[in-house]
């Protein structure tokens, strides 16, 4: 097993390494130049278009349910975990890192979501299918006629894999069960495979694995409108709690912003020496960022594909609040948060989620019981984040298996989603660190057939962008 470990560990390096994050970044700063730095000019109309639908346009669900669906798989444990874990090992610079990343990926965004309208593809019943194996696949044969399907298998596989063994089922109620049993400990309840788990523990699995059949077992439409109950309420929750922590202790709001720009570059000079260089201050915030935002992995256009429209650059900008949202606005909360109440300080030793829940306890300590009950807010926040992701993912790898098996295999999908939620239901007994390794490499892997795409397709978002904007004015006139 450490040998399994260590092979694991090194393909994860390859694969988060400096390729990955820096092909990303050019692929962001590569269409805000051909767009105008659109995420800036059109932003207003981004998150006006993100609150009404248009009346017409083929599609399974409103733009604002398609937005939720990817929202719901993107807003997860990286959030509250991933902020963490970058400035506990980066320094508060870190921060800095993940908004530029994050301001970049919002074109990326854009160009996945307008894409994935513009090439997806509509049944006769209305079922849509679309993604990056569509634009891989279609795009690139019409701009430049090669045959990538075989990428586009590529990108459909890691999906798959992703969602089934990765990032969707098994690190996710892994994050839930954990939570739960922190809070509600209890004694031993079973042993498996030389892991004993609690009773919170395995009654949390059991619930989740329950709960994740309920909506999945529907499709698209149940888990779209799951998602747009859900999504809201838990991003609001989230972010008031944040902003309390924010308003008492508003006095150091100016110094964390200062602390954080200063360790951007130069993190010795505010860690003390623990994180010494400008590089692993940019490597743990971009990458981090990257993994919660998930822009350039192509994980966000599939749900974007299913949206009832007919104006992909339309569909593009509401896909672009999603990076918005879920980084911009959220990630820059917690991060705060951590940052004005030092609990990031490397004196206390601490490590991931140990880190947002001392920056909660000590936050929210003006309030009635606060910091009794600030390990029960974040657990509520980490089970709604975690169990939307599951439900996000598991519309993206089924989307991805309809696209290697073909579509209309209506048996062969509902076996998937069972199949899906028996790994929802035993990912609290595989606890391995391999398993969190595996997902992180899948999830990676989606990005490099994407990239591609992107970068091949870039004067096809350019081009379909001015025209529509052209049209806009047109008709103002």
């Amino acid at each position: 097993m450490e040998a399994l470990n260590a092979f694991l560990d090194t393909i994860d390096g390859y694969v988060w390494g400096i390729p990955l994050i820096g092909i990303v970044l050019f692929v962001g700063i590569l269409l805000t130049s051909r767009l105008g730095v659109l995420q800036v000019t059109n932003l207003g109309n981004a998150l006006r278009y993100m609150l009404h639908s248009e009346k017409e346009g083929e599609g399974e669900v409103s733009s604002f349910a398609a937005l939720c669906t990817a929202l719901a798989a993107t807003v997860g444990t990286g959030n509250i975990v991933g902020v963490a874990t970058a400035i506990g090992t980066g320094g508060p610079g870190a921060l800095f890192w993940m908004e530029i990343a994050a301001f970049f990926g919002m074109a990326t965004k854009y160009a996945e979501g307008l894409l994935a309208v513009k090439y997806r593809k509509v049944d006769n019943d209305g079922k849509v299918l679309g993604g990056p194996f569509y634009y891989i696949e279609t795009g690139i044969k019409e701009r430049f006629g090669l045959n990538f399907k075989w990428l586009a298998v590529l990108f459909a596989v890691f999906g798959v894999l992703a969602g089934l063994l990765g990032i969707g089922t098994i690190t996710q109620v892994n994050g839930i069960t954990s939570a739960v049993a922190t809070v509600i400990p209890t004694g031993e309840f079973i042993n498996l495979a030389g892991n004993s788990v609690s009773y919170s523990t395995a009654i949390a699995g059991l619930l989740c694995a329950a709960f994740t059949a309920c909506v999945i077992i529907g499709g698209l439409k149940r888990i779209a409108k799951v998602a747009l109950y859900i999504v809201p309420f838990m991003a609001i929750f989230y972010i008031i709690f944040c902003l309390l922590i924010l308003g008492f202790n508003f006095s150091n709001i100016s110094t964390a912003i200062e602390t954080i720009i200063r360790a951007a570059f130069n993190p010795s000079a505010v860690t003390g020496g623990v994180v010494g260089t400008i590089f692993i201050a940019m490597q743990k915030g971009i990458a981090r960022g990257i993994f919660s935002n998930e822009a350039g992995l192509g994980s966000a256009p599939i749900a974007a594909a299913a949206a009832k429209t007919k104006e992909p650059v339309r569909q593009g900008l509401v896909c672009m609040t999603g990076t918005f949202i879920d980084t911009i606005v959220i990630c820059s909360m917690t991060g705060l948060a951590i940052v004005v109440t030092g609990a990031w300080t490397p004196e206390l030793g601490l490590q991931g989620v140990n880190i947002t829940m001392e920056a909660f306890t000590r936050g929210l300590t003006n309030l009635p019981a606060g910091a009794n009950i600030a390990p029960y807010i974040l657990t509520v926040a980490l089970v709604f984040f975690a169990f939307t992701t599951i439900l996000g993912w598991a519309y993206y790898s089924e989307r991805c298996l309809e696209y290697l098996i073909g579509r209309g295999k209506k048996n062969a999908i509902l076996a998937y989603r069972w199949v899906y939620v028996a790994a929802v239901f035993i990912g609290p007994y595989l606890t391995v660190s391999a398993v969190w390794t595996s997902a992180d490499i899948f999830n990676g892997l989606m990005a490099f057939p994407n990239l591609v795409a992107l970068i091949l397709l870039s004067g096809i978002v350019a081009r379909e962008t001015k025209k529509f904007f052209v049209k806009l004015e047109k008709e103002k006139e």
